[in-house]
């Protein structure tokens, strides 16, 4: 066995390292990796995915600016309908000589598997790069994990990781590289969103070295190998049992082949650039006794913490990195592994319902005892297997230290978990969360902004400033959910003299930034601030009030920590520049000026340097904007100094959760919203992916700067706002007058207009909390007063001025009970107001176009009403956790919603129709059988009476109970048969949502 990598540099490299990081640039591993393939390939077939789209979208952006490969020449870049057509487009183009390329993640790796296998079993040269990612399983996550790379290990295909942003560049080439001489297609994967968009400083491969490194005469061997009329040949034949299973042995040299080839490659890398790399590569103790293998961004964590445990503990551990999982290479591996080492964990980032282990730990376990059997090694270490990282799951160096502990037990746990609280079959093991091991030499900074506000947008073009400096190296990375839009952000940010290579969530920062003021009600966000540090938040009121608004328990965060606190109205200063509601450039030109990073006035030159290069192709006018913006921040920012104690005005009203509120809400959905969610034990959680209705009501995130408010002596009642509202958040009813005796102070109605309701009164109310200020109502209402240019009959107001109040009438209003269905002509928009809404308070972009339409079919059809979703916009603001806005009425009626894939809806929506109508026959011919018991005129109009009118399906429903109440008394199997499908009596309207 190889002596093993030590973690201190020798000083000639400490040397040589300190002089390349001048030359970093910062990139995160998405860009890293397509500008390798780009210049690699000659055709890329994409259909963009999260998180593997920005690799796609920069590869057409660049084929579109003529931007050209190593060989001078332009890309051709195709966009298809599906990640399977993606597949097949690569396939033909291969199968034609082209070097081609895809980028994919998650279903679209697995929709691409028939034509892998394919690829593969024709030796053809190509790599497919994978952010590597979840799969749908109870549910769809578009976070990171190996579920999807896992699954496509059979295909034929090489398997090559990458562990951080600058192996993605690295590994992407020798992957290319090798593809072309091995002739075995490769997919090069790295952890979806950890890696794939985390920002950090790495030396760019320059494309003198990119050229260095593809050899052309494989690249002409693969030409040779094209279909080509003037050398007719047939590829792709049915076999039959005489030959197909030779056949499939003969690519046995190839694959044992490749493990020589890519390390080959990787040594010609190191030539060309001075880092080495190889199949497996150890980092340890060299009389380590124990060891975690794994492969991913979670090695550098590990190395992270095992440095440590080895520097200052004096621990006898380390770590196998695994670069090429497929082949396996029992050579390489046995090379790399300690011959002290007596106690293994491998740790898998997947997870494979039934099996006996996790695929990386039962290869582990094979190649061990197979050389320890083979006398290859002396004897037999302990191998015991865990999961970790699921979803982008956080993975510590507490989770590490824990892990390492427990090799050393006497009887380790094998199977565990970690990071999550297993109290179902208790594999989970508990670690410390108080564990930090960052130096104190890395400045830490978290933003806290809302999705669509350009906090991200503002974090990242920080980081790259930062990072423009050669003395800083910078790490960005970006936490948000799969919410298009509305949903907190946090973006966490490093940087320092030292490369950073931290690929975990900041735990301490110095600097906190809040840019959605309502957060300081909901979001305990000073519990992350370092003693002393420095507090920025974007505040709606002015300057002598900001201190006395802030919630009292705030209050005396800042001052136990001796914050240092700054304030600004970002809105305003953005308003006023023409910046409308996109706080970013205002909140990043305020960081600069406080945070000390860099000197504030070439911070501020930065700034606008990179507003003039970021928005010059969108006109002199909005660069101007931007500068205006910054000019006005600086002028507007303030420091407020705090006084020895708190003094609130008010309190936070505490949101306590009412009695009747469902257990399953109070015990998970309110714990995902807190940001509780790695507390919530396994046994919580529905194991069949099953989730209730409605529970948006309970999210009140209070996004909207301003909110929609009615004046009743200018509204003519139209309805339009409530039609075109993309939230739910605007309602009308209609009821008597002496409904108002218990109505709080100032609760607003007006006279019905229509004739023959003359002690009726109309109420049209805004849900301030749930509304997004988007102003689309506004925009819809066809009336203003009298005064020329005028208010109309809603217009937006402040917030803060109106929530209290609003919030009391919202109570009120919600008690009055919707107007009966069948007595409403909702032929017409003024009528269709007064329907429920079964779609509420969703998570879409405020002012969504779509959203309308969804929310109008609930209001027609809703409490019959069946879903087939395809994945995409309207499957994540419609059934994304924690919660979801498809509800139910009083009676416990509403949409019934089910997501299948990305592109099958019309497919699924076409099974419900065809199991709808296939129990409504069952329903009929069970009826017809028991006319005897039930009644002939019951069963009669259950078959036969029509359903085309409101009125004629609340008919309907009412002899449904009518015949469930005697087939509940009946003892007959007939009648348990017809109780089954009996609710499809009721017609059903199915709809396919895209």
């Amino acid at each position: 066995m190889n002596k093993p990598e030590q973690f201190k540099q020798s000083q000639a490299d400490k040397i040589k390292a300190d002089k390349d990081a001048n030359k970093k640039v910062a990139i995160d591993g998405s860009e890293a990796t397509v500008r390798v393939a780009y210049k690699t390939t000659e055709v890329c077939a994409i259909f963009p995915i999260t998180p593997s789209s920005a690799m796609a979208e920069l590869a057409d952006a660049w084929s579109a600016a003529k931007k050209p490969n190593i060989w001078g020449n332009v890309p051709t870049v195709v966009e298809l309908q599906s990640e399977g057509g993606a597949a097949g487009t690569v396939h033909g183009a291969l199968q034609t000589g082209a070097l081609s390329t895809t980028f994919t993640s998650s279903q679209g790796l697995l929709l691409m598997i028939p034509n892998m296998y394919k690829i593969a079993g024709e030796l053809t040269s190509t790599v497919f790069h994978v952010a590597a990612r979840s799969l749908a399983a109870q549910g769809l996550s578009i976070f990171g994990d190996h579920q999807d790379v896992m699954a496509v290990r059979a295909t034929g295909f090489a398997q090559l990781a990458s562990n951080s942003v600058q192996e993605t560049q690295d590994m992407a080439l020798v992957a290319q590289a090798s593809t072309l001489r091995a002739r075995v297609p490769f997919v090069h994967f790295f952890d979806g969103f950890r890696t794939s968009h985390e920002i950090n400083k790495i030396l760019l491969l320059e494309d003198e070295q990119i050229r260095a490194m593809i050899d052309d005469e494989y690249i002409w061997e693969h030409r040779s190998r094209a279909l080509n009329p003037d050398h007719p040949m047939m590829r792709g034949t049915a076999q039959n049992p005489d030959t197909y299973f030779q056949s499939r042995e003969t690519v046995n040299p190839f694959y044992a082949a490749v493990p020589g080839i890519v390390q080959e490659e990787m040594d010609k890398l190191a030539e060309i650039t001075g880092r080495e790399y190889k199949l497996f590569d150890y980092y340890g103790a060299a009389d380590a006794e124990r060891i975690i293998i794994l492969m991913g961004s979670g090695v550098q964590t590990v190395k992270a913490m095992a440095k440590i445990l080895i520097e200052e503990q004096q621990q006898k551990i380390g770590v196998i990195a695994v670069r090429l999982f497929r082949p396996f290479s029992t050579e390489h591996f046995l090379a790399a592994l300690p011959a002290t080492v007596k106690n293994i964990a491998v740790l898998d980032r997947t997870k494979e319902p039934g099996a006996t282990g996790e695929p990386l730990y039962l290869d582990i376990v094979t190649q061990i005892s197979q050389a320890f059997a083979g006398g290859l090694i002396d004897c037999m270490p302990k191998i015991i297997g865990g999961r970790y990282g699921l979803s982008s799951k956080e993975f510590t160096p507490a989770m590490v230290a824990r892990i390492f502990e427990e090799l050393g037990a006497d009887k380790p746990k094998n199977g565990f978990t970690i990071g999550i609280i297993d109290d179902v079959t208790n594999t989970s093991l508990d670690y410390d969360l108080d564990l930090d091991i960052e130096p104190e030499s890395v400045k830490r900074c978290l933003f806290f902004g809302v999705g669509g506000d350009g906090t991200v947008g503002a974090a990242k073009n920080n980081i790259m400033i930062i990072g423009a400096e050669d003395n800083f190296q910078v790490q960005g990375f970006f936490v948000y959910d799969s919410k298009k839009a509305g949903s907190q952000t946090i973006s966490h940010l490093r940087f320092g003299p030292d490369p950073i290579d931290s690929p975990w969530l900041i735990k301490t920062a110095g600097f906190i930034a809040c840019h959605n003021y309502p957060y300081m009600d909901t979001v305990d966000m000073l519990k992350y601030l370092e003693f002393g540090g420095t507090f920025l938040l974007n505040s709606p009121h002015k300057a002598h009030d900001i201190w006395h608004r802030i919630p009292q328990k705030v209050q005396q965060q800042m001052i136990d920590k001796k914050v240092k606190f700054y304030a600004i109205n970002a809105t305003k200063v953005a308003m006023a520049s023409g910046m409308g509601r996109r706080v970013n450039t205002v909140m990043q030109t305020c960081f600069f000026a406080i945070s000390g990073v860099l000197p504030r006035d070439e911070a501020i030159a930065k700034i606008k340097a990179s507003v003039e290069k970021t928005y010059a192709r969108k006109g002199p006018d909005v660069v101007q904007k931007n500068f205006d913006a910054i000019d006005q921040a600086l002028e507007n920012l303030q420091q407020i100094d705090l006084p020895e104690k708190a003094d609130a005005i008010e309190d936070t009203e505490e949101n306590l959760l009412a009695e009747e509120t469902p257990k399953f809400v109070q015990e998970v959905t309110m714990e995902m919203m807190r940001g509780r969610c790695d507390l919530i034990p396994v046994s919580a959680l529905p194991p069949d992916g099953t989730y209730p209705t409605g529970t948006t009501r309970f999210d009140k995130s209070n996004l909207a700067q301003t909110l929609p408010i009615w004046e009743p002596d200018v509204c003519i009642q139209c309805g339009n706002c409530v039609m075109v509202c993309p939230h739910a958040t605007i309602r009308a009813k209609f009821f008597h007058k002496h409904t108002l005796r218990d109505a709080p102070k100032g609760f607003k109605s007006t006279g019905v207009e229509a004739r023959g309701f003359p002690e009726t009164r109309y109420t049209l109310q805004v849900y301030p909390e749930d509304c997004t200020g988007c102003g689309v109502c506004v925009d819809a209402c066809p009336v203003r007063t009298e005064t020329p240019n005028g208010p109309r009959a809603i217009n937006m107001l402040p917030h803060y001025e109106h929530v209290k109040r609003e919030k009391v009438w919202v109570d009120y209003f919600d008690e009055i009970p919707y107007n009966d269905r069948a007595k409403v002509d909702f032929s017409n928009v003024r009528g269709v107001q007064f329907l429920e809404p079964l779609f509420e308070f969703s998570s879409a972009c405020a002012g969504c176009g779509e959203t309308p339409y969804l929310k109008l079919v609930t209001q027609l059809c809703g409490d019959r009403l069946m879903v087939a979703n395809a994945t995409g916009c309207s499957s994540i603001f419609g059934g994304n956790l924690p919660t979801t806005p498809w509800s139910k009425n009083s009676e416990g009626r509403g949409p019934a919603w089910s997501n299948s894939l990305f592109e099958d809806n019309a497919e699924f929506g076409f099974g419900y129709r065809v199991s709808a109508d296939q129990h409504l026959e069952l329903a009929k011919s069970e009826l017809r059988a028991l006319q005897g018991e039930l009644g002939e005129e019951l069963v009669k109009q259950l078959i036969e009476a029509p359903q085309k009118l409101e009125s004629q399906i609340c008919a309907q429903r009412d002899r449904l109970a009518i015949l469930k109440d005697k087939l509940e008394k009946m003892d007959d199997p007939r009648a348990r048969n017809l109780l089954s499908v009996a609710d499809h009596l009721v017609r059903r309207s199915i709809w396919i949502i895209g």
